[in-house]
């Protein structure tokens, strides 16, 4: 009866034993299988700029394309600034432009006129002069008119004398040094011009790239400052798997190679996968990270561009990737 006994409960512990085996190797994945999770890509929006914001033309869960405006800021103080320095460049380029012309020829011809007037104005203070100085040879003048004459004679010479001076100027036109202040001149009006345009365009905020709004941070009318996030959008461009893939591998895991990714909400339909990334350096496996092995072994990072990805796949979604088979030699 004893032995009945002992052999029944042999038969009930070998039983329960080859469960657990078949249990635990119907558990295990199959070779090649890396665990990881969708890479989180994630931007914080802000203006480069302060003022009032006047409208918000997204919420929570909208897409958003690249360069799509999605905020935008009062700007009126902005475009007022645009046109005063747009005005300052114009003038500065008048300027330059005038200088770099020279002087008209109806400027020169003007100048020989005034030239030619002061030459007789100062041919006729010549004659009254000598005149004056003759009479008072035989005193039939005053000395006073002497001197009168000694003055006009002295003022015309003096405006001859100007007048060649405006006439030579005229001829040579502008010197290089004054055209090279204008066109300076020139240059830091046009930085200020292109400041003031800046400035403008960051009243406009726009998407970096494709996405959809998670947190609207902000309403219109909230005056904000420079770096004031007001939208916080998921990148949806590229799809990328973040792994940790142990030392042995390492050879099924090379750059380019091609993977297949399946998630826990539709395993029957792989997406697609090529490797872009492999750590040059080990490091010690995440505590984040769920892998059949040890925690502590060492293991190098990868990352996975996935070439299909649809609406099916989220930011932060567990995923599994499926090595190949390495090739026979």
């Amino acid at each position: 009866m004893k032995r009945i006994v002992v052999a029944s409960v042999v038969l009930v512990a070998l039983a329960v034993l080859g469960w657990l085996v078949f249990q635990r190797v119907g558990a295990e994945p199959p070779a090649g299988t890396l665990y990881g999770n969708i890479e989180i890509r994630q931007v914080d929006l802000a203006f480069n700029s302060e003022g009032t914001v006047t409208a918000m033309h997204k919420r929570e869960g909208d897409p958003v394309k690249l360069g799509e405006v999605i905020a935008t800021l009062d700007d009126a103080t902005y475009r007022s600034a645009e046109a005063l320095a747009q005005a300052r460049r114009d003038a500065a380029q008048a300027q330059l432009d005038k200088l770099v012309h020279g002087t008209r020829p109806e400027d020169i011809d003007q100048a020989r006129a005034n030239l030619a007037a002061a030459r007789a104005v100062l041919a006729d203070a010549q004659v009254t002069f000598n005149r004056q100085a003759g009479l008072a040879a035989t005193n039939a003048t005053t000395r006073q008119l002497v001197d009168d004459a000694r003055r006009g004679l002295d003022s015309a010479q003096a405006q001859v004398a100007q007048t060649q001076a405006a006439l030579a100027e005229a001829v040579n036109g502008p010197r290089v040094e004054d055209i090279d202040a204008a066109r300076a001149q020139l240059h830091e009006s046009e930085a200020v011009l292109e400041l003031a345009q800046t400035q403008l365009a960051r009243t406009v905020l726009k998407a970096p790239s494709d996405g959809i709004v998670m947190t609207r941070v902000i309403e219109p009318g909230t005056v904000v400052l420079p770096s004031s996030a007001v939208y916080s959008v998921a990148i949806t461009g590229e799809v990328w798997v973040r792994a940790f893939v142990p030392e042995t591998m390492l050879a099924r895991a090379a750059p380019d190679t091609e993977v297949s990714i399946t998630t826990d909400g539709r395993p029957e339909r792989p997406y697609h996968g090529r490797i872009g990334y492999v750590a040059p350096a080990a490091e010690f496996t995440p505590k984040t990270v769920e892998t059949p092995e040890l925690r502590t072994q060492l293991v190098y990072r990868i990352r996975v561009r996935v070439t299909d990805p649809d609406s099916g796949i989220r930011q932060g979604q567990p995923v599994t990737i499926q090595l190949p088979a390495m090739p026979r030699s």
